[in-house]
């Protein structure tokens, strides 16, 4: 049976000429996909320009309104395909995994380091890995595909700048391989059972303060100030030091925790947060009502964090409930 894919593009690399001020993302969806060979009959490409930003510009705005066009255009297609800049994609993975869940349906994103329209480029093998894997019968769900490699949506992080295997799956397995055209499966996933949820809220109040040896705790009050949730990416298992405990204590004292929501994570990419192994995580836990990260990615605690407090009825047991369970078998998280 024909398979029906919406191209979505938003610009990056993929999408990118060179002039006098460098790479700028400005080829149209039409001409993006020119640069690869007809498909057949068998898969049938509808394109949709929604923008042509470098990914660094990308925002919660616009993947409200990715999520919005996927929903809008949901029963018109068998799979989706976003093309969008390296940098941020793995924000943009994570983000639609809480926005569209229990999907049926595949949505991978893809990109490049090398614009399509380079002699020497990876984004036509991107691309076309990308294609092949949305027309599948046995994909669904937010993936990125890249360098012949898919990654959940919530595992996904990019660790290389240059190289063409740009991102690596966090904590978790991938969960499979492309090579020349064929899929090669790893991991089984539970086909979704029900409608796809759709959410078009996010609350952006989100703030990431990464701790350097020797910190001075003068922002603090600010941060409080003005923000709802404040993600502390500490040092090894996690933990607070001296320089921030007394301010910190002092500003977690002033609210309840479901005003100001407070989460420990890790700067070590690998193997995650472990709060009660040192004095400096155990006495925070212990004291105050928080949150930890524990194995997820940064990408996917500040996503998940946006798309929670968007519901402000939410109160402490619910914001923990909703933050350490997996909105579905696709998300991990």
């Amino acid at each position: 049976m024909k398979k029906k894919l919406l191209i979505i593009t938003t610009g990056g690399t993929i999408a990118s000429v060179k002039d006098a001020a460098g790479l700028v993302p400005s080829l149209s969806s039409e001409e993006l996909l020119s640069y690869l060979p007809e498909f057949g009959e068998d898969i049938l490409l509808t394109t949709k320009a929604m923008y042509n930003l470098d990914s660094t510009d990308i925002t919660p705005k616009h993947w409200l309104e990715v999520a919005e066009a996927i929903k809008a255009d949901y029963d018109k297609y068998d799979g989706f395909v976003v093309c969008h800049g390296t940098d941020t994609m793995a924000y943009t993975a994570a983000a639609l995994s809480y926005l569209i869940r229990n999907s049926v349906k595949p949505i991978v994103l893809t990109g490049a380091q090398k614009p399509i329209g380079f002699e020497i480029t990876d984004a036509k093998k991107n691309l076309r890995d990308s294609i092949i894997y949305a027309a599948d019968d046995e994909s669904h769900g937010v993936q990125i595909v890249f360098d012949g490699e898919v990654i959940i949506g919530t595992r996904a992080k990019k660790t290389k700048s240059l190289s063409y295997a740009a991102f690596s799956s966090i904590n978790y397995p991938l969960l499979a391989s492309i090579h020349e055209g064929r899929i090669i499966r790893y991991m089984k996933q539970e086909r979704p059972e029900g409608e796809p949820l759709f959410s078009d809220k996010l609350n952006d109040k989100v703030f990431l303060l990464k701790l350097t040896p020797g910190i001075s705790p003068v922002l603090l009050p600010e941060i409080f100030k003005n923000y709802d949730a404040i993600i502390i990416e500490s040092f090894g298992v996690g933990g607070i030091p001296e320089t921030l405990e007394e301010v910190l204590f002092a500003e977690l004292s002033k609210y309840r925790p479901e005003e100001k929501v407070l989460v420990m994570t890790t700067q070590v990419t690998y193997e995650g947060s472990h709060l009660e192994t040192y004095e400096v995580g155990k006495k925070l836990s212990e004291s105050f009502s928080i949150l930890e990260a524990r194995d997820m990615t940064l990408e996917t605690v500040l996503t998940k964090l946006m798309w929670i407090l968007a519901d402000d009825s939410l109160d402490w047991e619910g914001i923990c409930d909703k933050f350490y369970s997996p909105v579905s078998e696709d998300t991990l998280y």
